[in-house]
């Protein structure tokens, strides 16, 4: 096999949840492997058009957020067309808020491998949900304890001396859902809040500019951020990052999908791996 001299963490992270993990993965390779690692952040917008090139010597540590039991269908085209392996080995990872991961792991497995990757190991890590009560506690400190046996066991797989390492793990999906997961309400019917758009409190607001800073799809406009022109994927980066508590969502599809997940979603999901 040829020496890998580079870890890639390679992460959409609108909270910081995805970049957690993918950090806690690729600083504990790095340590087992003696490599020296670098930070590829892909979710602002700037960094949306510039096609990333690996080799054989690159080791990726790629990690994205679950939306809808997928990859965010607005961030599928990235992970599609930005990325090139080139017989990079790589360690997918996913996060999901409590409910599940579905078919996103999977997804993100075959993405990779269509683009020149060699995954040798893929995760999907419970955290605390994005915009729902849920998952408070997680990442715990068993899903901790059994990310790091992750991938110390990606970190074994990667020492074996004889050849070019090819992936053959099967990730688990749900065969059920063929497209999206279709979100609910508390009356357990679908709801559709797609137009669902951040709101302002202005007497909170001091209009520092932090949310459309901070925006994965540019969707704020920074002269006048109670404007939301663009397209809002609910990622939470707004809400989140608002230093004043100014940002709130009050569609009340979306509070009624929300409501839905802290009735019926209090119970701790799995985080599950597969080498």
């Amino acid at each position: 096999m040829q020496k890998i001299k580079k870890i890639t963490l390679v992460f959409f992270s609108p909270t910081g949840n995805t970049k957690a993990m993918v950090e806690a993965v690729g600083n504990r390779l790095a340590e087992k492997l003696g490599l020296p690692v670098e930070q590829d952040d892909f979710t602002l917008p700037a960094a949306h058009t510039a096609v990333r090139t690996y080799s054989a010597e690159d080791l990726v540590v790629f990690g994205v957020p679950t939306y809808a039991g997928r990859i965010p269908n607005k961030v599928l085209p990235f992970v599609q067309t930005l990325f090139k392996g080139n017989r990079a080995q790589a360690a997918a990872v996913v996060t999901f808020g409590n409910r599940s991961f579905d078919n996103s792991l999977s997804e993100l497995h075959d993405e990779l491998e269509k683009n020149g990757f060699s995954v040798l190991g893929a995760a999907a890590v419970v955290c605390h949900h994005a915009f729902a009560e849920v998952g408070i506690d997680r990442p715990n400190t068993a899903d901790m304890e059994a990310l790091a046996a992750f991938t110390d066991s990606v970190a074994e797989k990667l020492q074996i001396e004889t050849g070019l390492l090819q992936s053959s793990i099967t990730v688990r999906r749900n065969e059920a859902l063929t497209a999206y997961y279709v979100p609910l309400g508390l009356d357990g019917k679908p709801v559709n809040f797609l137009k669902a758009k951040p709101a302002t409190d202005t007497e909170k607001c001091d209009n520092c500019g932090v949310c459309a800073a901070r925006c994965p799809m540019a969707a704020i406009d920074k002269n006048d951020v109670t404007s939301v022109p663009g397209t809002c994927i609910k990622c939470q980066a707004c809400v989140f990052h608002c230093h004043t508590n100014a940002k709130y969502f009050d569609n009340e599809l979306f509070l009624s999908h929300k409501a839905m997940l802290e009735q019926n979603y209090t119970r701790p999901a799995v985080s599950e791996f597969f080498v």
